[in-house]
């Protein structure tokens, strides 16, 4: 079997493991993938997220930063390292650092209505509340399927650029 192929099997187990509920089975083969390819932008995103998964924050993060380190991921998954990188960030108080990353995720995946509301969380930890509800009340405008809020879908983005507005629209 080449080297491709044993990357590839290897890979397809490990991310097996963990969609299966076996995340921590899944984790020493990912950090063994991950020395063995420590360029390989697929097996960083892959090792950053099963660390995640097991509430391993704080060592997800180097992995995250070098699967975003070039353009190596596919843009689902990039758009995944950005949405993870910014959430690990805020999880470990690192406002800042969050909402730069997902500012920089939404440069790249524009309007994604993930990438802001987790920006939102972001935003509201750094003291940016009226941003931060502005933004939730446009990300409720634009997807909700309510019909009751789909109703109010004017009113409620009027609003959400004027939180202060006293007036109709």
């Amino acid at each position: 079997m080449s080297d491709d192929q044993d990357r590839d099997t290897a890979l397809a187990r490990a991310v097996g493991l963990r969609e299966h509920g076996s995340a921590a089975e899944a984790r020493p083969l990912l950090l063994a993938l991950s020395d063995q390819y420590p360029a390989d932008t697929e097996i960083a995103y892959q090792t950053a997220w099963v660390h995640d998964v097991l509430g391993l924050e704080a060592e997800a993060v180097p992995f995250y930063e070098r699967a975003l380190a070039d353009e190596g991921l596919t843009a689902e998954d990039r758009h995944g390292a950005f949405l993870g990188l910014g959430s690990t960030y805020r999880v470990l108080g690192r406002y800042e650092e969050a909402v730069t990353r997902l500012r920089r995720g939404l440069e790249e995946f524009p309007g994604d209505p993930a990438l802001r509301a987790f920006l939102a969380m972001a935003l509201y930890n750094v003291g940016e509340a009226r941003e931060a509800v502005r933004t939730l009340l446009e990300i409720v405008a634009a997807t909700s399927a309510d019909a009751r809020v789909q109703g109010y879908r004017r009113a409620i983005e009027h609003y959400a650029g004027d939180l202060d507005a006293v007036e109709g629209y």
